[in-house]
């Protein structure tokens, strides 16, 4: 709701700001500017199940419940220690909102090409599972560069919740794990998770704008 929601808000905004020939002439910056501003409100929305989800996955078996709310209750309970709600976000903001740019950025950018050099007829002239197919793949491809963009981020945010990284700044991580460490270590199933989610979320999304009435995003 956020995140897409907000970016079709945004979008439409800086392109009514810019004009059109500007907005025509710098659409990759509006592609940019609305993607982020959008994963900036996103991530406040995020932050509580963010936190829960890595406080769950870092815990060892049987010390933290795992059921959402039962979570979220004991989040509450030690929030002078865990920072919840709101202790990650700044963290989060560094993962999410390069993530977010890179992700909408590059799916309307290949979104362009596939109109351009495969399907060059009038993009109305296709059917929609057609268009629904170029949606998947140009997902796809734009989530593979999003998981190599966020892996650094996203690394720091999963060490933060380890106990013993507890208290450490995102500085003092980083220097004692490695940059290298934190860009390449699980990278490979991050790309595969990330392009195959990437790509269901932009096919769900188009699917139900197309089922309202609305055409698939990008491509003219």
């Amino acid at each position: 709701m956020f995140k897409y929601g907000l970016y079709e808000y945004f979008k439409d905004l800086y392109m009514n700001l810019a004009g059109e020939e500007t907005s025509t002439k710098y659409k990759g910056a509006i592609w940019l500017a609305g993607s982020a501003s959008a994963e900036f409100f996103a991530d406040i929305a995020l932050c509580p199940l963010e936190m829960t989800k890595v406080k769950i996955q870092t815990s060892p078996a049987g010390t933290f419940p795992i059921p959402m709310f039962s979570a979220i209750s004991e989040m509450r309970k030690t929030a002078v220690e865990t920072r919840f709600p709101f202790g990650s976000l700044v963290p989060l903001w560094s993962r999410q909102i390069p993530y977010t740019m890179a992700k909408f950025f590059f799916f309307e950018y290949i979104v362009g090409l596939f109109y351009s050099h495969v399907f060059t007829a009038p993009k109305d002239t296709y059917g929609k599972p057609t268009q629904l197919g170029v949606t998947f793949a140009s997902g796809y491809l734009a989530g593979v560069v999003c998981a190599v963009v966020s892996h650094p981020a996203d690394s720091v945010v999963s060490l933060m919740g380890k106990p013993s990284h507890r208290g450490k700044s995102v500085g003092q991580i980083a220097s004692e794990v490695g940059i290298a460490n934190l860009a390449t270590k699980g990278l490979g199933t991050r790309v595969i998770m990330i392009g195959t989610l990437t790509g269901f979320q932009w096919w769900i999304y188009d699917s139900f704008k197309t089922a309202m009435g609305m055409g698939t995003t990008g491509g003219k």
